[in-house]
């Protein structure tokens, strides 16, 4: 069941993350998961006008985050404990990417997730990052 929509998500974002939300829209959330889009810009590029590490690392990130508060609701205090990426591919340069998001585990304190990231229209995985986070304790 979805605590959160995909609407209500894009509005947390923008209320308590503004600092990034320009960069990310929610494209899809349901049972299965959520799918995240990076509008890449210049400033998400490195040499060579591949889409940087650290960019990628933040689509992954944010999708995990907000594919747990779709689950949970909008605890802002949800933390990454653990996060590893392997970069499979160089991203299509002038293309969106886009971040599927699938909680593995959902635990009282813990939460455990894959998220494979895709250059937009194209089938191949770009990168794979598995992500844990730590939740605070919800209040009865």
């Amino acid at each position: 069941m979805l605590a959160m929509t995909a609407a209500e998500l894009q509005g947390f974002l923008a209320r308590d993350f503004g600092q990034v939300a320009q960069d990310f829209s929610v494209d899809a959330v349901d049972a299965a998961g959520l799918t995240l889009r990076l509008r890449v810009e210049t400033r998400h590029l490195r040499p060579g006008g591949t889409v940087s590490g650290p960019s990628m690392f933040a689509l992954a990130d944010v999708a995990m985050y907000l594919a747990i508060l779709s689950r949970i609701g909008p605890v802002a205090l949800a933390v990454t404990t653990q996060c590893s990426i392997d970069f499979l591919r160089k991203p299509v340069a002038g293309r969106d990417m886009l971040g599927r998001a699938q909680i593995l585990k959902l635990g009282r304190s813990l939460v455990v997730g894959d998220v494979l990231l895709y250059s937009e229209g194209v089938p191949d995985v770009v990168a794979r990052a598995s992500l844990t986070y730590s939740v605070p304790p919800v209040k009865a």
